[in-house]
């Protein structure tokens, strides 16, 4: 039959049978939560578009607020209607999983949004130019660092509140990341945080060329990883001839039903299979920062605007290791034996090799950075785990983690002098007698960074290392306990330089914050103690939400 002949005949099957082309099924409640936020920066782009700019920014604020707080309330609901349970199941027509790890996640990632938005709003810390209070981003994001636009828009006091749409548009990629369960889904999810991701590091009011170099680094090698995923799916697609997770585990297992010859032909093919599973793993390794993918971490981390370098360390964490768990523990869990011994070299060398350049570093924002490469080897110890504590314990440690996170870069945001904030490890010598609760409070994140009892970071540090030596890797855990002690060492550097060395003369001054940044950090502050004091319930709560669908 000929090329055209198939194509008619096919219309006349169509036309025959009009009743027979399914309508898609969208299950809107169990996709609320992602759908508000959306919505909102949908509704955040209008008010760009049509509002005056003295409106705007209370406007953004309250509608990122607002919508942030519901979803997150969307999230409960539908944790208390059991779908993290029993009713555990794929909505949006086998795109979207609704289940514990995927509720789990997407609760931690709109709590560190919403704080997140709180250090986006601040207005203080800068000194009042001509009259206005300034944020930390530009002007005016199109104008040409140091020329007149720029100088002009300063001196008329703009500032940039597209940030909060942008914001908005990243977190509702990173809530579909962690639950797409199919491939493209996976792909789309990806792109959606990333791109609003590289603009919102491009904004930054002092050091705009850092901060656009940052950007342009961020793009290239985010570019780079996406390729890479992109490819692997398509490898995979080429292997399991679909992209659902449930249908590509089938075939890896080799329990499909109906084998077509085309199939049959490719099913045998394992190269295809392991060749595309580890371009898809780069691509997500890439995102949580394992090293050899952690190039651009450093260079990311100190040119961004600081409230996005709070942002993204969490969240797009939370996002790329619950994307992971999902690919690792539905879709390739026969191929446990392959992918477990390269997943141990990286946990290793992203362990080590974080906690060993990071006592080099003398930024601290690029000391935080090289810690956050040294974290992800330590969470990668627990997904290597295989069992159900492997999962919890992840989840545990993500969300413990992204809140001293947050909280110790919007600490970062308060240390300034002339040239806005003062990152030079240097400038912070002394500062415990200057502002003794500032370098209190940021002693307490470094504490819980280098996982001392009753902080949270030992709470998930414990968690994470008891899940993998139970799991076999006890020669892992041995390494992450050295990896620890070393990163400790930078982490107490920093405390003794805080509180014991003589204050500098021409030092920096700790900008007196408003509510928004303070409560930024005091939720910073109460869940690390939280945490490390009573881990209990919040431990539960993740094993309950261990477990995924299929």
């Amino acid at each position: 039959m000929t090329h055209a002949a198939t194509v008619h005949s096919l219309w006349a099957t169509a036309a025959a049978a009009p009743d027979k082309i399914p309508s898609p099924d969208i299950e809107y409640g169990q996709l609320s939560p992602t759908l508000i936020v959306l919505g909102a920066a949908i509704v955040g782009v209008l008010i760009e578009a049509f509002l005056p700019r003295r409106q705007r920014y209370a406007a953004q604020l309250f509608v990122s607020v607002v919508a942030l707080a519901a979803a997150f309330a969307a999230v409960i609901g539908l944790a208390a209607g059991d779908y993290g349970t029993s009713k555990a199941r794929v909505a949006a027509m086998g795109a979207i999983a609704v289940d514990g790890p995927a509720l789990f996640l997407q609760g931690t990632i709109l709590l560190v949004a919403l704080v997140a938005v709180f250090t986006f709003a601040e207005r203080r810390l800068d000194p009042v130019a001509h009259g206005n209070r300034v944020d930390s981003f530009a002007a005016q994001a199109a104008a040409v660092p140091g020329g007149d636009a720029e100088k002009a828009a300063v001196k008329a006091g703009f500032t940039t509140t597209e940030v909060f749409p942008l914001v908005l548009f990243a977190v509702g990629g990173m809530l579909v990341f962690p639950s797409a369960n199919d491939l493209l889904t996976l792909f789309v999810a990806l792109e959606v945080f990333s791109l609003p991701l590289y603009v919102l590091c491009a904004l930054a009011r002092r050091h705009r060329m850092l901060s656009q170099e940052a950007a342009v680094k961020y793009f290239l090698l985010g570019a780079f990883s996406s390729a890479f995923l992109l490819f692997g799916i398509a490898l995979l697609y080429g292997y399991a001839g679909t992209v659902t997770y449930a249908g590509i585990a089938d075939v890896v297992d080799g329990q499909v039903r109906n084998v077509t010859p085309a199939l049959a032909g490719t099913m045998g093919n394992d190269a295809l299979l392991l060749i595309g599973g580890a371009m898809v793993l780069m691509g997500l390794l890439f995102k949580i920062g394992a090293v050899p993918f952690h190039m651009w971490t450093p260079d990311v981390y100190q040119g961004a605007p600081t409230p996005v370098t709070g942002f993204m360390a969490a969240a797009t964490k939370v996002a790329a290791f619950g994307a992971l768990l999902r690919l690792l523990y539905v879709v390739l869990p026969g191929l446990r034996w392959d992918w477990r011994p390269v997943m141990w070299g990286v946990a290793i060398v992203t362990m080590l090799g974080g906690a060993i350049v990071a006592v080099t570093q003398t930024d601290v924002k690029r000391l935080l950075a090289y810690s956050s490469i040294a974290h992800a080897g330590f969470i990668l110890a627990g997904v290597i785990a295989t069992t159900p504590e492997g999962i919890s314990s992840v989840l545990f440690y993500l969300a413990a983690y992204s809140f001293v996170t947050l909280g110790a870069f919007a600490v970062v945001t308060l240390v300034r002098d002339a040239g806005g904030e003062a990152t030079h490890l240097s400038k912070w010598a002394g500062l415990g007698r200057r502002s003794p609760l500032v370098a209190a409070v940021f002693a307490v994140f470094l504490l819980a960074f280098a996982g001392i009892p009753l902080t949270s970071g030992f709470a998930g540090k414990f968690a994470v290392f008891k899940a993998a030596a139970d799991g076999g890797a006890g020669a892992l855990v041995v390494i992450g306990v050295i990896s620890s002690a070393i990163a400790a060492f930078f982490y107490i550097r920093v405390i003794v330089l805080m509180f014991f060395s003589e204050p500098r003369t021409d030092g920096p001054s700790v900008a007196v914050p408003s509510p928004l940044t303070s409560s930024a950090i005091a939720i910073g502050v109460a869940v690390t103690l939280v945490l490390g004091v009573a881990p209990q319930y919040f431990l539960d709560l993740a094993s309950q939400a261990g477990v995924f669908v299929r």
